[in-house]
């Protein structure tokens, strides 16, 4: 099963193989960026007692862990459109 959509029978595919790509990666930076500032907060708010910021930190932790699996799914989305595609 491939990770990344195939382009085989696209037209300008190169482009598409282009901007998907850079999404992603844009994405999925993002998300990791994000899961390691939100479990810092949270561990530090919760060891100071401050529970408000920790429900925000864990919450923000939370949308990171989405965001990153949407990403993926969003490819695996990409190939089955692209393969519907090839037989219509």
């Amino acid at each position: 099963m491939d990770v990344f959509p195939d382009f085989g029978s696209v037209g300008g595919a190169t482009d598409l193989r282009a901007i998907v790509g850079a999404l992603l990666m844009f994405v999925l930076i993002t998300a990791v960026l994000m899961l390691i500032v939100c479990a810092i907060v949270w561990a530090i708010a919760s060891s100071s007692g401050n529970y408000q910021a920790a429900t925000k930190a864990r919450t923000g932790l939370f949308v990171s862990v989405g965001a990153a699996a949407l990403a993926g799914a969003g490819v695996a989305w990409l190939n089955f459109l692209l393969d519907i595609g090839t037989r219509l």
